[in-house]
Protein backbone atom coordinates (compact mmCIF):
# COMPACT_ATOMS: atom_id res chain seq x y z
CA UNK A 1 0.00 0.00 0.00
CA UNK A 2 1.66 3.35 -1.27
CA UNK A 3 1.98 6.21 1.43
CA UNK A 4 -0.16 8.32 -0.44
CA UNK A 5 -3.12 5.73 0.11
CA UNK A 6 -2.34 5.69 3.71
CA UNK A 7 -3.00 9.20 3.93
CA UNK A 8 -6.10 9.27 2.08
CA UNK A 9 -7.56 6.54 3.96
CA UNK A 10 -6.43 7.82 7.39
CA UNK A 11 -9.51 8.53 9.19
CA UNK A 12 -9.74 5.84 11.76
CA UNK A 13 -8.07 2.47 13.47
CA UNK A 14 -7.70 -0.03 12.21
CA UNK A 15 -7.16 1.53 8.91
CA UNK A 16 -8.60 -1.42 6.25
CA UNK A 17 -12.00 -1.38 8.84
CA UNK A 18 -12.54 1.59 11.06
CA UNK A 19 -14.29 0.82 14.11
CA UNK A 20 -16.64 3.90 13.25
CA UNK A 21 -17.82 5.63 10.12
CA UNK A 22 -17.40 9.20 9.16
CA UNK A 23 -20.12 11.31 10.63
CA UNK A 24 -22.45 13.69 10.69
CA UNK A 25 -23.99 11.77 13.22
CA UNK A 26 -27.29 11.77 13.74
CA UNK A 27 -29.39 10.44 16.87
CA UNK A 28 -33.50 9.93 16.50
CA UNK A 29 -35.41 9.46 19.79
CA UNK A 30 -32.51 10.02 21.97
CA UNK A 31 -33.95 9.51 25.29
CA UNK A 32 -32.26 11.26 28.68
CA UNK A 33 -32.94 11.02 32.63
CA UNK A 34 -30.99 14.09 33.95
CA UNK A 35 -30.98 14.29 38.08
CA UNK A 36 -28.84 17.56 38.94
CA UNK A 37 -27.09 17.42 42.49
CA UNK A 38 -25.54 19.53 44.98
CA UNK A 39 -21.95 18.40 46.03
CA UNK A 40 -18.77 18.62 47.77
CA UNK A 41 -17.10 22.12 46.36
CA UNK A 42 -13.60 21.44 47.23
CA UNK A 43 -14.17 17.87 45.01
CA UNK A 44 -15.01 19.91 42.27
CA UNK A 45 -12.82 21.95 42.10
CA UNK A 46 -9.91 19.19 41.86
CA UNK A 47 -11.77 17.89 39.30
CA UNK A 48 -12.55 20.46 36.90
CA UNK A 49 -9.26 21.77 34.74
CA UNK A 50 -8.21 25.46 34.28
CA UNK A 51 -8.92 27.56 32.23
CA UNK A 52 -12.86 26.12 33.03
CA UNK A 53 -14.30 28.01 35.88
CA UNK A 54 -17.03 26.60 37.98
CA UNK A 55 -19.84 28.99 39.42
CA UNK A 56 -21.55 26.10 41.72
CA UNK A 57 -21.18 23.36 42.84
CA UNK A 58 -23.38 21.22 40.77
CA UNK A 59 -23.10 17.97 38.74
CA UNK A 60 -25.78 16.53 36.53
CA UNK A 61 -25.81 12.32 36.53
CA UNK A 62 -27.55 12.03 33.00
CA UNK A 63 -28.48 8.22 31.62
CA UNK A 64 -28.98 8.74 27.77
CA UNK A 65 -30.65 5.79 25.95
CA UNK A 66 -29.78 5.92 21.94
CA UNK A 67 -31.74 3.79 20.45
CA UNK A 68 -31.10 5.04 16.66
CA UNK A 69 -27.47 6.62 15.83
CA UNK A 70 -26.07 6.73 12.44
CA UNK A 71 -22.93 4.67 12.61
CA UNK A 72 -22.96 3.48 16.38
CA UNK A 73 -25.91 1.71 16.29
CA UNK A 74 -28.02 1.23 19.48
CA UNK A 75 -26.62 1.94 22.90
CA UNK A 76 -27.18 3.61 26.28
CA UNK A 77 -24.97 5.68 28.02
CA UNK A 78 -23.86 7.63 31.34
CA UNK A 79 -22.07 10.14 33.38
CA UNK A 80 -21.18 13.12 35.07
CA UNK A 81 -21.71 16.35 33.39
CA UNK A 82 -20.19 19.35 35.67
CA UNK A 83 -21.64 22.99 34.25
CA UNK A 84 -18.80 25.44 34.02
CA UNK A 85 -17.98 29.32 32.13
CA UNK A 86 -15.13 29.32 29.70
CA UNK A 87 -14.08 33.27 28.91
CA UNK A 88 -17.15 34.11 29.98
CA UNK A 89 -19.71 31.64 28.40
CA UNK A 90 -21.61 29.42 29.99
CA UNK A 91 -21.16 25.58 29.03
CA UNK A 92 -20.90 21.90 30.51
CA UNK A 93 -17.81 19.89 30.96
CA UNK A 94 -17.96 16.02 30.64
CA UNK A 95 -16.14 14.36 33.80
CA UNK A 96 -17.20 10.28 33.22
CA UNK A 97 -18.68 8.54 30.62
CA UNK A 98 -20.05 5.09 30.46
CA UNK A 99 -21.45 2.58 27.65
CA UNK A 100 -21.96 -0.18 26.60
CA UNK A 101 -21.16 -0.39 22.65
CA UNK A 102 -17.66 0.09 21.00
CA UNK A 103 -17.94 2.16 18.12
CA UNK A 104 -19.16 5.33 19.82
CA UNK A 105 -16.41 4.24 22.82
CA UNK A 106 -13.53 4.54 20.08
CA UNK A 107 -15.05 7.35 17.81
CA UNK A 108 -15.79 9.49 20.94
CA UNK A 109 -12.62 8.94 22.63
CA UNK A 110 -10.31 9.32 19.48
CA UNK A 111 -12.31 12.32 17.19
CA UNK A 112 -13.58 14.71 20.68
CA UNK A 113 -12.05 13.10 23.55
CA UNK A 114 -15.04 11.96 25.06
CA UNK A 115 -14.01 10.11 28.66
CA UNK A 116 -15.43 7.16 27.88
CA UNK A 117 -15.12 3.66 29.17
CA UNK A 118 -16.94 0.38 28.70
CA UNK A 119 -19.46 -0.41 31.55
CA UNK A 120 -23.31 -1.33 31.35
CA UNK A 121 -25.84 1.34 31.96
CA UNK A 122 -29.81 0.95 31.10
CA UNK A 123 -32.57 3.31 31.01
CA UNK A 124 -36.31 2.02 31.16
CA UNK A 125 -39.66 2.90 32.43
CA UNK A 126 -40.77 0.56 35.32
CA UNK A 127 -44.74 1.08 35.84
CA UNK A 128 -44.82 4.87 36.91
CA UNK A 129 -41.12 4.81 37.23
CA UNK A 130 -38.16 6.43 34.71
CA UNK A 131 -35.35 4.07 36.32
CA UNK A 132 -31.48 4.81 35.29
CA UNK A 133 -28.80 2.14 36.42
CA UNK A 134 -24.79 1.98 35.98
CA UNK A 135 -23.40 -1.10 36.62
CA UNK A 136 -19.27 -1.60 36.29
CA UNK A 137 -18.93 -5.35 35.78
CA UNK A 138 -21.44 -6.90 38.32
CA UNK A 139 -21.08 -3.78 40.69
CA UNK A 140 -24.22 -1.43 40.81
CA UNK A 141 -22.18 2.07 41.02
CA UNK A 142 -24.91 4.02 40.42
CA UNK A 143 -29.01 4.14 40.40
CA UNK A 144 -31.70 7.28 39.44
CA UNK A 145 -34.99 7.64 39.78
CA UNK A 146 -37.76 9.86 38.37
CA UNK A 147 -41.66 10.15 38.07
CA UNK A 148 -42.76 9.46 34.74
CA UNK A 149 -44.17 12.53 32.92
CA UNK A 150 -45.54 14.03 36.10
CA UNK A 151 -44.45 17.93 34.86
CA UNK A 152 -44.16 19.19 31.54
CA UNK A 153 -40.79 20.94 31.79
CA UNK A 154 -40.47 24.45 29.80
CA UNK A 155 -39.23 24.06 26.42
CA UNK A 156 -37.05 26.94 26.08
CA UNK A 157 -35.27 26.32 29.05
CA UNK A 158 -34.16 22.83 28.26
CA UNK A 159 -33.31 24.42 24.68
CA UNK A 160 -31.11 26.89 25.71
CA UNK A 161 -29.19 24.19 27.89
CA UNK A 162 -28.92 22.25 24.88
CA UNK A 163 -27.56 24.52 22.67
CA UNK A 164 -24.83 25.31 25.00
CA UNK A 165 -21.26 24.46 24.55
CA UNK A 166 -19.53 21.03 25.89
CA UNK A 167 -16.37 21.30 27.14
CA UNK A 168 -14.10 18.29 27.07
CA UNK A 169 -10.33 17.47 27.64
CA UNK A 170 -8.65 15.10 25.06
CA UNK A 171 -5.61 13.56 25.44
CA UNK A 172 -3.43 11.24 23.36
CA UNK A 173 -0.15 9.97 24.33
CA UNK A 174 3.10 9.70 21.96
CA UNK A 175 4.36 6.35 21.22
CA UNK A 176 7.00 6.80 24.06
CA UNK A 177 3.50 7.68 26.82
CA UNK A 178 4.52 11.32 26.78
CA UNK A 179 1.66 13.74 25.88
CA UNK A 180 1.44 13.92 22.18
CA UNK A 181 -2.36 16.00 22.48
CA UNK A 182 -3.10 17.72 25.28
CA UNK A 183 -6.24 19.73 24.64
CA UNK A 184 -9.62 21.35 25.91
CA UNK A 185 -12.35 20.63 23.27
CA UNK A 186 -15.37 22.16 22.67
CA UNK A 187 -18.73 21.17 20.94
CA UNK A 188 -21.90 21.30 20.25
CA UNK A 189 -25.46 19.45 19.03
CA UNK A 190 -26.78 21.03 16.12
CA UNK A 191 -30.39 20.37 14.34
CA UNK A 192 -32.04 19.88 17.88
CA UNK A 193 -35.41 18.56 17.08
CA UNK A 194 -36.92 18.47 21.46
CA UNK A 195 -39.89 16.40 21.19
CA UNK A 196 -41.20 16.23 24.77
CA UNK A 197 -39.53 17.35 27.90
CA UNK A 198 -40.44 16.66 31.54
CA UNK A 199 -39.66 16.99 35.28
CA UNK A 200 -40.65 15.45 38.27
CA UNK A 201 -39.65 14.42 41.76
CA UNK A 202 -36.65 12.20 41.54
CA UNK A 203 -33.35 10.35 43.61
CA UNK A 204 -29.93 9.69 42.76
CA UNK A 205 -27.71 7.18 44.52
CA UNK A 206 -23.72 6.76 44.25
CA UNK A 207 -21.92 3.72 45.39
CA UNK A 208 -17.90 3.73 44.82
CA UNK A 209 -16.03 2.00 42.98
CA UNK A 210 -12.09 2.00 41.92
CA UNK A 211 -12.19 2.18 38.52
CA UNK A 212 -15.84 3.82 38.04
CA UNK A 213 -15.35 6.77 40.85
CA UNK A 214 -18.58 8.26 39.93
CA UNK A 215 -19.07 8.38 43.92
CA UNK A 216 -16.37 11.07 44.92
CA UNK A 217 -18.54 13.80 44.08
CA UNK A 218 -20.93 12.57 46.34
CA UNK A 219 -24.91 13.65 46.03
CA UNK A 220 -25.45 16.20 49.20
CA UNK A 221 -28.43 17.29 47.61
CA UNK A 222 -30.82 16.50 44.52
CA UNK A 223 -31.99 20.06 43.02
CA UNK A 224 -34.01 18.80 39.81
CA UNK A 225 -34.64 16.18 37.35
CA UNK A 226 -35.60 16.25 33.44
CA UNK A 227 -36.50 13.82 30.77
CA UNK A 228 -36.24 14.51 27.73
CA UNK A 229 -36.57 12.82 24.35
CA UNK A 230 -35.24 14.59 21.23
CA UNK A 231 -33.42 13.93 17.72
CA UNK A 232 -30.09 15.75 17.14
CA UNK A 233 -26.57 15.47 15.27
CA UNK A 234 -23.89 15.35 17.68
CA UNK A 235 -21.46 18.24 16.14
CA UNK A 236 -17.93 17.82 15.17
CA UNK A 237 -15.35 20.09 17.91
CA UNK A 238 -12.57 22.67 17.94
CA UNK A 239 -9.63 23.22 20.47
CA UNK A 240 -10.71 25.54 22.69
CA UNK A 241 -7.39 25.42 24.42
CA UNK A 242 -4.11 23.61 23.51
CA UNK A 243 -2.11 22.86 26.97
CA UNK A 244 0.60 22.12 25.54
CA UNK A 245 1.45 24.94 24.03
CA UNK A 246 3.60 27.65 24.94
CA UNK A 247 2.65 28.80 28.38
CA UNK A 248 1.01 32.63 28.00
CA UNK A 249 0.74 34.20 31.95
CA UNK A 250 -1.63 37.08 30.03
CA UNK A 251 -4.61 34.26 29.13
CA UNK A 252 -4.92 33.38 32.85
CA UNK A 253 -6.41 34.99 35.68
CA UNK A 254 -7.36 33.84 39.10
CA UNK A 255 -10.42 31.17 39.80
CA UNK A 256 -12.69 32.84 42.18
CA UNK A 257 -14.69 29.92 43.86
CA UNK A 258 -17.25 32.62 45.98
CA UNK A 259 -19.47 29.47 47.11
CA UNK A 260 -16.16 28.13 48.89
CA UNK A 261 -17.09 30.91 51.15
Amino acid sequence: MHEDIVRTRAFAMPLTSPAFPIGPYRFHNREYLIVAYRTDPKKLREFVPEPLEVDEPLVKFEFIRMPDSTGFGDYTESGQVIPVSFRGRKGSYSHCMFLNDHPPIAGGRELWGFPKKLANPTLRTEVDTLVGTLDYGPVRVATATMGYKHRAAGLENVMGSLREPNFLLKIIPHVDGSPRICELVEYYLEDIDLKEAWTGPASLNLWSHALAPVAELPVLEVVSATHIVADLTLGLGKVAHDYLAPFDPSRWKERRYDFLG
